[in-house]
């Protein structure tokens, strides 16, 4: 089926044409015609299934034959978890509407940069605003912009941003929107709560291969390797210098780890750089883009580039501390693997975080060998079955403030979630 059957217009045929897209993923071929069709819709794809293109498209399609013409208001408004997925969203769409016939004003609006300039850039208002909420919320206090002219809301990794942390900002997103518009929610995972909330902020949404549970693309070759914590730092150079990973993105649980990691790397010779939270918006795009651009062989990162991210041929993604849950594992997974592309996903499974990992395989529905790499073999030996061991942040053993919100989530009623939010005073928002 090629992309001319999808009723799009002759501009974004020339764009897509561009851009080497031969004919469109299935989530693609299902969702625009939706969409051009004005419906609410809930989509669960695989990450590097081709989800950006499938709104992107579509809302191009319909500004062109809407402009918004508000002085200060929007068309169209897609939310982000990430920073990075907001700019990278802005710049797809950028692409998208390279030959529309008309100018098409798409701005990309994160925190961790001056807000002057985007207000200044905000006058005369946009067709598309891709925006982090806490930024966007900052802006709407600065009247900078309005939302009561948004026709279209998209939310991206929804799974994400209808948990209870952001449903703060987001309830007083929705609070300034028109009742009559239409919502696309976007996600690998869509849990059974998030389902529940979805439920109080769309209009009898079209479902697309809903899933309960993660799915991820089948080209992702996944391993796991039994080893000693104390040896991990180790092994990874071994596995990286053995295999000739060319780039590699690897997974650890804390902001310090990204930087201790990093630079026994770069003192075994390896470019390596953090990326954390904790970092500024210029050095985080610096690292990304050195990435990208192979200049960096390891991004040693938190779940933070977990979200969205897409990195052009990926070949490796290392688990050196598994996720606190399954959906993330998946979405730490799917930055390999994209686009048809092949992939190999490693997972470090020490002696403690064993009966986590089979958790993990048992939400996956999968079973993998535990490989021994000699010379790195784990000892399970070492740990006295007396001696109490102290896992840490791993699920299951120790609660975390995430693991007590979504508890929290699992009792209350969709409306009473929604409200919840909406109760909390602005000033104990997510910042």
């Amino acid at each position: 089926m090629p992309f001319s059957s999808l009723g799009l217009t002759g501009s974004l045929l020339l764009a897509v044409a561009e851009q080497g897209y031969h004919s469109p993923t299935e989530i693609q071929r299902q969702a625009i015609p939706i969409i051009l069709a004005g419906q609410d819709m809930r989509a669960c794809a695989p990450t590097g299934s081709g989800k950006t293109a499938a709104f992107a498209l579509p809302l191009l399609q319909r500004l062109s034959k809407n402009p918004t013409g508000s002085r200060v208001g929007i068309a169209a408004l897609i939310l982000a978890p990430t920073r990075e997925l907001v700019l990278q969203i802005a710049a797809a769409c950028q692409r998208y509407a390279h030959f529309s016939p008309h100018p098409v004003k798409i701005m990309g609006l994160v925190g961790g940069v001056s807000l002057n300039p985007q207000m200044m850039a905000l006058r005369g208002g946009a067709d598309i605003v891709v925006a982090t909420p806490g930024r966007l919320l900052d802006l709407v206090e600065h009247n900078a912009l309005k939302l009561d002219s948004v026709r279209t809301l998209v939310i991206d990794e929804a799974d994400k941003l209808l948990e209870l942390g952001f449903a703060v900002e987001l309830a007083r997103v929705l609070d300034q929107m028109p009742q009559d518009r239409q919502t696309l929610l976007f996600s690998a995972t869509f849990p059974a709560v998030v389902e529940r909330l979805a439920d109080t902020i769309q209009r009898t949404p079209i479902s697309l291969g809903m899933c309960s549970s993660p799915t991820m693309p089948a080209v992702i070759t996944q391993r796991a390797i039994s080893v000693d914590p104390a040896r991990r730092t180790q092994l990874l150079r071994h596995l990286i210098q053995q295999h000739g990973w060319s780039r590699v993105l690897v997974f650890v649980a804390t902001k310090y780890a990204t930087g201790h990691v990093a630079e026994k790397l770069r003192r075994a010779g390896i470019a390596a750089a953090a990326f954390n939270g904790e970092l500024s918006q210029g050095v985080r795009a610096q690292a990304l883009s050195d990435f990208q651009a192979a200049r960096l062989q390891v991004l040693v990162a938190t779940d933070l580039a977990g979200r969205g991210i897409d990195i052009a041929q990926l070949p490796v993604v290392v688990n050196f501390d598994l996720p606190r849950a399954a959906d993330d594992y998946v979405h730490r997974i799917g930055r390999t693997g994209r686009a048809g592309e092949a992939g190999e996903a490693v997972s470090f499974v020490t002696p403690a975080a064993e009966a986590h990992f089979t958790l993990i395989e048992k939400r996956q529905r999968m079973t993998l060998l535990r490989e021994q790499v000699p010379g790195f073999e784990s000892t399970p030996a070492a740990i006295a079955p007396d001696v109490p061991v102290t896992i840490g942040g791993i699920k299951g053993k120790r609660k975390s403030k995430k693991d007590k919100r979504r508890e929290a989530m699992e009792v209350m009623s969709p409306a009473q979630a929604i409200w919840a939010a909406r109760a909390v005073k602005p000033e104990q928002q997510k910042s």
